[in-house]
């Protein structure tokens, strides 16, 4: 994807981080692990991001297949200090975001549901 045609993408990620400020950082990874548009702080690899999300998409698509519950729409992960949450867009791409501990997560599910929305538009 070009630049131009991924700003608008990035600027949507970064209103997401606006509008949550417990969303500390997000990303569009397309399925086969690359970067599409990110909002990511310094110190956070875009290349481990995407790498890592398409990995974790791919495991829970075939753990929802394995035991019969559909196709995927969400995956989290949560540590210590905090949550992974990853989110379809589309079919061929994901949002991933970085939570901290404390956030409200049924907000954040849906502010992440209208950016799944906004970004399937864009691409």
């Amino acid at each position: 994807m070009t630049p131009l045609r991924s700003q608008p993408m990035v600027e949507r990620l970064r209103a997401l981080q606006a509008s949550s400020p417990e969303v500390e950082a997000s990303a569009v990874v397309s399925i086969d692990g690359l970067i599409i548009a990110s909002a990511l702080p310094d110190g956070v690899e875009e290349d481990r991001v995407s790498a890592m999300s398409a990995a974790m998409l791919s495991l829970g698509e075939r753990i929802a297949s394995e035991f019969s519950r559909g196709s995927i729409e969400q995956v989290f992960v949560k540590g210590e200090r905090g949550y992974i949450v990853l989110m379809a867009v589309g079919e061929d791409a994901v949002l991933t975001i970085l939570v901290r501990e404390d956030a409200k997560l049924g907000l954040i599910l849906l502010e992440m549901r209208r950016t799944v929305i906004d970004l399937a538009r864009m691409l």
